[in-house]
C-alpha cells in the first residue's frame, strides 16, 4: 500500500503490519527542526519519521537504526522511491549497541516512536511484539542511546503513553536529558489524554513548558483544524454518523 504524505514524498507501508498512525504525523510535527538538522531516529521501521520530517523540512538530513530486517529493507525502499538517498537512511541494528555503531554528540535531533508498553504487562500482541514491547527497546537504553547522539543543547522528541509519564521523566533526567516542552493528545476535549508529546534538551535547564492539548475531533465527531492540518488537508470531512 502507497500512501502521499506531504511535498511531493509518497509511503510504501507493509501489508498487515503498523500502518501511517496520529501518534507519527503528530510526533513529526512537535518536534523542534532547525535548519540544517542532523536527525537520528532510533526504531525506524520502514521510516515513516524520516520520511515525514523531509517532507517537513527540506534541509533536514535522518539517519534511522531500526532492529527488524524486513522493516529496515521496506525502508531502503521507500528512501529510493522517493530519491532521498543524500537525506535519509535506514541502518539495521541494535539501539541497545549504540556506542558500536554511530559516534557520540553526532546529531543536533532524536526522535522515536517507542514500544509503549512493560515486558510481561499483559498488552503486548503475538503479531507485533518487538513493535509494542520493551522487551528489546526498554525506555532507560532509549534514553541513554538518544543522550549518547545528542550534542549538548540537542533535542530528543517521543511519543507515549500517559500512564507511563513518571517512568519518562525519570528516564529522561536520569540520562542528562531534561523535560523541557509537553503536549497531551485527546480524542475530543471531553476525551481522556490519549498520548503525550515530550521534548527534551540534552544538558537544558530546569523549565518544562505545556503546549495547549491536542484536539482530534469535535463532539460531532468532525475532523479539528489542528488535525487536518497535521494530515495536510484543508478542507473538513463530513462527521462520522
Amino acid at each position: 500500500m502507497e500512501e502521499t504524505l506531504f511535498n511531493g514524498i509518497v509511503m510504501v507501508q507493509p501489508d498487515g503490519g503498523f500502518r501511517l498512525s496520529t501518534d507519527s504525523m503528530l510526533l513529526s510535527r512537535f518536534l523542534t527542526l532547525p535548519k540544517n538538522a542532523v536527525v537520528a531516529d532510533l526504531g525506524s521501521g520502514c521510516g515513516t519519521l524520516g520520511l515525514l520530517l523531509c517532507a517537513r523540512e527540506i534541509t533536514c538530513r535522518v539517519k534511522g537504526l531500526e532492529l527488524d530486517e524486513q522493516a529496515h529493507a521496506l525502508a531502503l525502499r521507500n528512501i529510493a522511491r522517493n530519491g532521498l538517498e543524500s537525506r535519509l537512511e535506514s541502518c539495521c541494528g541494535d539501539v541497545r549497541r549504540i556506542r558500536e555503531l554511530w559516534p557520540a554528540g553526532s546529531f543536533s535531533c532524536v526522535i522515536s516512536n517507542p514500544p509503549y508498553f512493560p515486558e510481561r504487562s499483559g498488552k503486548v500482541s503475538a503479531r507485533h511484539p518487538t513493535a509494542r514491547s520493551e522487551a528489546t527497546l526498554p525506555l532507560t537504553d532509549l534514553c541513554a542511546a538518544a543522550a549518547y547522539l545528542l550534542r549538548h543543547g540537542g533535542r530528543f522528541a517521543l511519543v507515549h503513553r500517559p500512564e507511563r509519564l513518571c517512568d519518562l521523566f525519570c528516564a529522561l533526567r536520569s540520562s542528562g536529558l531534561e523535560p523541557k516542552r509537553l503536549q497531551f493528545i485527546r480524542h475530543t476535549a471531553a476525551s481522556p489524554v490519549s498520548l503525550v508529546l515530550i521534548e527534551s534538551r540534552r544538558g537544558g535547564r530546569p523549565g518544562l513548558r505545556y503546549e495547549p492539548d491536542f484536539i482530534e475531533f469535535t463532539p460531532d465527531g468532525a475532523e479539528t483544524d489542528d488535525y487536518r492540518a497535521a494530515y495536510g488537508r484543508k478542507e473538513p470531512s463530513c462527521p462520522e454518523r
